[in-house]
């Protein structure tokens, strides 16, 4: 990992003073709310953004530490962050449980969970590399196969001296120097949306948390050709009303035997999965910034006729209703970087 020093990082933003910095940042972000630790006369501090489709670098150094509770607005986006500390630190709080990020030890967090959040003093840098859950969401549901809301309970403290925390380090990093100072990756976003994705996939399959089990749970041999073609059927149709009977036929099987294959390779009915192949369609369509279409027409295009019903099943699954879905996606497109109503920086 590289070593910085805030004195010789170059910020968009600096001042002086901690009132300064949350002025500056509610210029910037929104609304902002914070309280310095111990006031404090000289409070050095320097912020620099940068900015992509999906993604937010943030770095950020003070002299001073602070505190503050998180409180999200509406219709703000959700996001996992890394927190790469090069000196100093910073810790983030469940209840009685902190996280704590570290040298030699990152920091994963999902900015709707913590109850607050603590900067640690003197001579502070991080960079904290901020993706958009979404990514992980369709990761969760391709990985899994299964539709996914609520916590991960994602494990938050990552060693460096670990491989796999060495691999979600090099990753990020990989990433960050991609990002900074206008670079690279900001000018592809091929390359950037395939690397953003590796990680999104290691993180996944290598982190702990509450689905990991079921990858060992998961077949160990390859679904059955009749299941694969009814799931390529699927992808196929997924638009136009199909019924299992006309699914079974293009699996050359029964319907009865379709049903029994679904069950004992994907732990579903073929029907649920076609379910959740056309709201995962939905979703991706309700997450498309520049997707202008109606939510109504969103809802028959994926072949939902009850719009009533729809948004139920939608929420069942993805704990929030379709439009609380596309206002997140058009507050990320319109506002690039997350938007918090009060929250602290380093």
């Amino acid at each position: 990992m590289m070593e910085n020093s805030a004195d010789d990082a170059v910020f968009r933003y600096c001042g002086s003073t901690f009132d300064s910095m949350i002025e500056t940042l509610s210029e910037v972000f929104g609304t902002f709310d914070a309280e310095l630790v111990s006031r404090s006369q000289e409070f050095h501090w320097g912020i620099d953004l940068s900015t992509c489709e999906g993604a937010v670098l943030i770095t950020g150094s003070h002299q001073d530490g602070f505190q503050f509770r998180t409180e999200w607005c509406s219709g703000a986006t959700e996001h996992l962050s890394i927190v790469v500390p090069r000196s100093g630190g910073m810790g983030v709080t469940y209840g009685r449980r902190t996280a704590e990020a570290a040298q030699g030890k990152l920091l994963l967090y999902r900015n709707f969970e913590p109850d607050g959040i603590v900067m640690h003093g003197q001579a502070n840098l991080i960079d904290e590399l901020v993706l958009d859950w979404a990514l992980f969401q369709r990761t969760i549901c391709e990985t899994f196969d299964v539709p996914f809301n609520g916590s991960l309970d994602l494990l938050p403290e990552l060693d460096l001296s670990t491989p796999v925390g060495r691999t979600i380090g090099n990753l990020a990093e990989t990433i960050i120097d991609g990002m900074r100072a206008n670079g690279p990756l900001l000018q592809s976003p091929i390359a950037m949306a395939h690397i953003s994705q590796a990680l999104a996939d290691v993180v996944i399959r290598m982190v702990p948390h509450r689905l990991l089990h079921l990858l060992d749970k998961k077949p160990s041999m390859i679904a059955p050709r009749h299941v694969r073609r009814g799931i390529e059927f699927m992808r196929a149709n997924i638009d136009q009303p199909i019924t299992m009977p006309m699914v079974a036929d293009a699996a050359v099987v029964s319907t009865r035997a379709l049903e029994a294959g679904f069950r004992a390779f994907k732990d579903m009915t073929p029907a649920a999965y076609l379910q959740m192949l056309r709201l995962r369609a939905a979703r991706e369509d309700l997450l498309d910034p520049e997707n202008r279409m109606l939510l109504k027409d969103i809802c028959l295009k994926w072949g939902f006729f009850q719009f009533g019903r729809f948004s139920a099943v939608y929420r069942a699954h993805y704990g929030e209703n379709p439009s609380e879905t596309r206002r997140g996606a058009c507050g990320l497109h319109s506002f690039s970087a997350p938007g918090r109503k009060k929250i602290g920086w380093k």
